[in-house]
């Protein structure tokens, strides 16, 4: 007996910069060629130390999370939504979340958000470590291109 057929799945992390609606864009072309669904995940969780927040209301961080995500997925991909895209909120750690959710995923794409000498950022990190199915790590359009100028004007300084 032939096992079942299984569609690739793509899982998204999304928190509304430019690099993750860069990865909405990445898995947006992935998609088709693959056949695959993509699943858009906006991870939310109370910060620590917001103690207070337990008793006055959380609804706040799950809102906004949602927000971010609307306007992350029109950003990517306009008004209409493809039919293969999936939004999702999720409330946790953002990498705790999407290396479980890659559990069932053929490719988890995130976006880089590393500051100063980080070469990646925490959750892109850790998913590279510890992801079960393969990542790919989307840098922001204008940050692609900031890298790209440097390394043209190290090449011309050298002589090369």
């Amino acid at each position: 007996m032939d096992a079942p057929e299984r569609h690739p799945r793509i899982v998204v992390g999304v928190d509304g910069s430019d690099a993750s609606i860069a990865a909405l864009h990445a898995a947006g072309s992935l998609a088709g060629p693959l056949g695959a669904t993509v699943e858009a995940w906006a991870c939310w969780d109370v910060p620590p130390g917001y103690g207070l927040y337990l008793v006055v209301g959380i609804e706040g961080f799950e809102y906004a999370a949602r927000q971010s995500l609307e306007q992350a997925l029109a950003d990517a991909f306009g008004p209409e939504l493809p039919a293969f895209v999936h939004p999702r909120v999720v409330r946790g750690k953002a990498s705790e979340q999407l290396i479980e959710g890659s559990r069932n995923a053929s490719l988890l794409i995130v976006g880089r958000r590393g500051h100063g000498s980080l070469v990646l950022g925490s959750v892109s990190s850790a998913c590279v470590s510890h992801a079960h199915c393969p990542v790919l790590v989307v840098h922001a359009p204008e940050e692609a291109a900031h890298r790209k100028k440097g390394s043209h004007a190290r090449k011309s300084d050298d002589g090369q």
